[in-house]
């Protein structure tokens, strides 16, 4: 039978060859789908294939898939990378430098203990830090856009200059008094002026320190919008540089998944959704299609609560509108799409 790629479940069997738009054959008939089959089949726009009949029922899906808890590797890594990213705020504090050897010799191993996970959304609800919010947000950020810059088939080489990007690119709040940055209530609009130029001072610190124009123009620019709505310059359009758009998606992801003394965290696909909406107008549309088109089959297997009450697992995502899952509660199945007024308020492993 014919089914859209975002319906596919794992264990579906292939009835024929998969190609993507260039005639590449991705999976040959015969083959059991995993999860990383399905995201591959995505990650090439693939929109149909043809499975085998299940051997039965939809009522008789698996309740959920098995999913990945971020290994010891993963974890020791994505925390040294935390505390990497701790000592260079406090050594530019203090009055040092930004040095190169300090800024690979923490991101690089995390970088390698996580490049073949297949689960992105597994990983982040895993991986978690009691540090504050601006050094757990530096390392999503540039987990985040690494795996990005590979989804938009950048080379290893260039995916890991994207990521370090993305871990430095606030370096410039080591800049910002913590009584503003941390402040639970709302900025003043003389405390927000001040917010802002953390750009601009991160812009600064990594010109003078590694002479990186690159890096440093990320700094810059991760807060500019493609209708010039951001800032520090009102940038538009393609006059903001390529990776300074990849992080500023993987920082709004971020920042809208985190819990700060401001804001309560959003769940991961409800944040998918928001950044969908600012893809016409603030977020470069390629960018964000591609980072959306990704994680969506990471949620098939997840445990959600909704906004009723009811707790149940999603099982199958819908192709016309990928925030609104069928979920399986109790061996009855919810089509979200049909329930207007039901929202999906938290997503577990």
């Amino acid at each position: 039978m014919r089914v859209h790629v975002l319906q596919l479940i794992v264990g579906d069997k292939l009835n024929s060859d998969s190609y993507n738009s260039v005639g590449l054959n991705l999976l040959s008939a015969g083959t059991v789908l995993d999860a990383g089959d399905i995201s591959m089949l995505n990650r090439h726009s693939v929109d149909y294939v043809d499975i085998a009949p299940r051997s039965s029922e939809i009522e008789n899906v698996v309740e959920e898939t098995p999913s990945q808890q971020a290994n010891v590797l993963q974890v020791t890594s994505f925390n040294n990378a935390i505390a990497g990213i701790k000592e260079i705020f406090e050594t530019l504090q203090d009055g040092g430098s930004l040095r190169n050897e300090s800024v690979e010799s923490a991101f690089n191993p995390m970088i390698e203990s996580i490049q073949e996970e297949k689960d992105l959304v597994s990983l982040l609800l895993s991986l978690n830090s009691q540090d504050d919010y601006t050094l757990q947000h530096s390392v999503q950020v540039g987990m985040l856009s690494y795996f990005i810059a590979k989804w938009m088939n950048k080379s290893e080489k260039e995916a890991l200059v994207i990521g370090k990007a993305g871990y430095l690119h606030d370096v410039g709040k080591c800049r910002i008094h913590p009584d503003i940055l941390n402040k639970p209530g709302k900025l003043t609009r003389d405390e927000f002026e001040e917010i802002q130029k953390h750009t601009i001072h991160g812009y600064d610190i990594i010109r003078k320190s590694l002479k990186d124009d690159t890096l440093a123009l990320v700094a810059l620019q991760h807060h500019e919008r493609m209708d010039g709505s951001g800032y520090p310059l009102r940038k538009t359009g393609t006059d903001i540089h390529s990776y300074s758009r990849i992080i500023a998606v993987a920082d709004i992801y971020s920042a809208m998944i985190s819990s700060r003394v401001y804001q309560q965290r959003r769940d991961l696909l409800y944040v998918l959704k928001e950044l969908h909406r600012m893809s016409f107008g603030e977020l470069d549309p390629k960018i964000t299609q591609v980072f959306i088109r990704n994680m969506i089959p990471n949620f098939i297997g997840k445990k959600v609560s909704l906004s009723d009450g009811r707790e149940g697992t999603i099982i199958m995502t819908n192709p016309t509108d990928f925030f609104r899952p069928l979920i399986n509660i109790n061996n009855q199945f919810i089509d979200l799409s049909q329930l207007a007024h039901v929202e999906i308020t938290k997503i577990a492993i």
